[in-house]
């Protein structure tokens, strides 16, 4: 969700923090656009991210609540090879959307994030999202690193259309993050984002 992690999906390279570079995606151009949106289900965490020393957000299609994201306008080519890099793959072909498009989801393998899921339309262009194939009571969940939720909280709070306060409310609730943070830990980990906006750093 952070504009300027995905930058490094887009363009290749190694994240400040991170354990390993990017490739990159063929089209390394920017999205045409990004906004907040808003769809039902469950954000969660689990499993264990090397790169994090936490646990790895996901998303539960089937789970009762709302989650929170930013859609950005991208190729299809694009998607394609920034799904394929959170696969541990090297990207260079097209994933086949006609399941995902015509069903809703599509498992391409049984990685935790080989599942794609549509999740709406924005002007008439697919909403598409990559996950794990397995819901959120079928994992243990893992508690999430503070530079990880960071991240997240960077991209929710992109624009200005959420505060810091409702942004530390909603990770809070967040299976994974719940029995683990608390809401004053979160508010104190976010407010170091600063005031208004978060930057792109």
């Amino acid at each position: 969700m952070d504009a300027a992690r995905l930058r490094y999906y887009l363009r290749g390279g190694r994240p400040p923090g991170a354990a390993r570079t990017y490739p990159g995606c063929r089209d390394r151009r920017p999205p045409l656009r990004s906004e907040a949106i808003e769809f039902p289900g469950r954000l969660y965490f689990a499993t264990e991210s090397p790169v994090w020393r936490g646990g790895r957000a996901f998303y539960d299609w089937a789970a009762d609540g709302s989650v929170w994201g930013r859609a950005h306008l991208i190729t299809a080519g694009q998607f394609s090879d920034i799904a394929t890099q959170e696969m541990y793959e090297a990207p260079g072909a097209d994933l086949d959307f006609t399941e995902v498009l015509a069903d809703g989801r599509s498992v391409l393998g049984p990685g935790r994030y080989e599942t794609l899921v549509l999740l709406g339309h924005l002007d008439d262009v697919p909403v598409l999202t990559f996950t794990a194939p397995w819901h959120l009571t079928e994992v243990p969940l893992t508690r999430p690193s503070g530079p990880y939720l960071l991240y997240l909280a960077r991209g929710l709070l992109t624009d200005g259309v959420r505060d810091a306060a409702a942004v530390a409310l909603y990770l809070s609730r967040c299976p994974g993050a719940a029995d683990a943070w608390s809401l004053d830990e979160l508010a104190g980990l976010i407010a170091e984002l600063g005031p208004g906006p978060a930057r792109s750093s």
